[in-house]
């Protein structure tokens, strides 16, 4: 058995749970924030058996994707001004970071 824990965009969150749902996978969303934009992710961890893991996979790929955005930085309060950028740059953002992990034992009550 295997634990997939998948950080995503908000945006894409709605679609990944219904295609999730669609293809009769349980999920748990929790709300979570990234580290560099500062910007609200959703994380959802589903728990499969090991013959499902690239299924799931490809509904992850299909259903999220990376795009263009246009952000403002972040002041660096007391931090190094050397690397401050002070104009809104364009990064790509969405997408997928998926890990992958071993399940030892699993129970449900």
């Amino acid at each position: 058995m295997k634990l997939i824990m998948a950080v995503i965009q908000d945006k894409d969150s709605t679609r990944l749970s219904d295609a999730l749902v669609k293809a009769d996978y349980r999920a748990t969303k929790l709300s979570s924030t990234g580290g560099f934009l500062k910007a609200g992710n959703t994380t959802f961890l589903i728990g499969v058996e090991d013959e499902s893991v690239e299924d799931v996979m490809g509904i992850i790929q299909k259903n999220c994707r990376s795009r263009e955005q246009v952000v403002a930085p972040i002041s660096p309060m007391g931090g190094n001004a050397d690397s401050y950028v002070p104009y809104p740059v364009e990064v790509q953002v969405g997408g997928a970071t998926v890990f992958v992990l071993p399940v030892d034992q699993f129970e449900q009550f």
